[in-house]
């Protein structure tokens, strides 16, 4: 039974504007608009996805802090919106700016290698990494992305000298990851997968446990040499804040619905993505937890943040 008709005082009465921080048709708005289908179908009313791609997250957060806190504009960021700084968010707290609603989704990243590299597990890697010191380079979306960090995280832990090389999006990394001029990345199952199926690639590793079909076979990388290297990305669902607590409450329930559809899960199993809930006390605690992981990171790297 949809939620229209429950708490809030009749909220929602009107459909509702959720923002993604990125271009349409990537993995983020994919994953977005079907979970906006269902969220709107459980509340009765239309949820309207509006894509505000580029700068950090900070032009689609706007959007949302210049609307009425009302719940008719929400937010889906992904994980690194929320917890890794930029110089557009210098000074400003999301969690004084945002009410936590609930955690959507958590996915795992895949470390892969070019097929160039003589490489097939994690070990290896940092064998290989030892023995030809500033010849491996790891390739990443741009730096202070969560590839770029992960990357810090594998260099600092395995005790190796890698190379980083930005590009400007995962997409032309892929490519020069196939044609072995980037040796190693971390990304998310669905930028790697077209690579993996046609053995341009080779998945070595998961930064986190997953039941997925195409990734619970792959050794978790915590557990193969590097303890301390686990995370995942994330996206979860923000209000403005000073959002009625019945609101949230209306939100977060019918989130928590959703999330349990069988042909949600079907679809997106494959990709690794695993939809998740929680209460919102439980995700201020995760965007906490995973701010102060990335900070400690950045600051051992003394990378210069854009």
């Amino acid at each position: 039974m949809p939620l229209a008709s429950a708490g809030a005082a009749g909220y929602p009465e009107r459909p509702i504007r959720m923002v993604i921080p990125f271009a349409a048709g990537g993995p983020a708005d994919i994953v977005g608009r079907e979970f906006a289908q269902l969220l709107g179908k459980e509340l009765g009313q239309t949820v309207v996805v509006v894509n505000a791609g580029g700068g950090h997250g900070v032009p689609a957060l706007n959007q949302v802090l210049n609307a009425p806190a009302d719940g008719y504009t929400i937010l889906l960021p992904a994980s690194g919106n929320m917890t890794i700084p930029s110089k557009a968010m210098e000074g400003k707290d999301v969690l004084k700016l945002l009410s936590p609603i609930s955690q959507v989704t958590q996915s795992p990243h895949v470390l892969v290698v070019t097929k160039t590299l003589p490489v097939n597990s994690v070990q290896e890697l940092i064998d290989y990494a030892k023995e030809h010191p500033g010849e491996v380079n790891f390739g990443s979306a741009g730096i202070g992305g969560v590839a770029h960090l992960a990357m810090e995280m594998f260099k600092s832990q395995a005790n190796v000298d890698v190379v980083h090389v930005p590009y400007r999006g995962t997409s032309q990394v892929v490519v020069d990851l196939a044609a072995g001029q980037v040796h190693a990345l971390f990304s998310s199952m669905p930028s790697l997968k077209p690579m993996i199926d046609k053995g341009s690639v080779t998945a070595i590793g998961m930064s986190a446990p997953s039941n997925g079909s195409d990734t619970a076979q792959l050794p978790v990388i915590s557990k193969a040499g590097l303890p301390e290297l686990e995370f995942t990305t994330w996206y979860a669902l923000f209000a403005k804040a000073g959002t009625p607590p019945d609101v949230i409450t209306t939100l977060n329930t019918a989130v928590a619905k959703v999330v349990q559809d069988p042909q949600l899960n079907q679809k997106f199993e494959s990709q690794g993505v695993e939809f998740v809930a929680g209460t919102p006390e439980a995700l201020t605690e995760l965007v906490k937890r995973d701010t102060a992981k990335w900070k400690r990171i950045i600051d051992e790297a003394n990378i210069e943040l854009m």
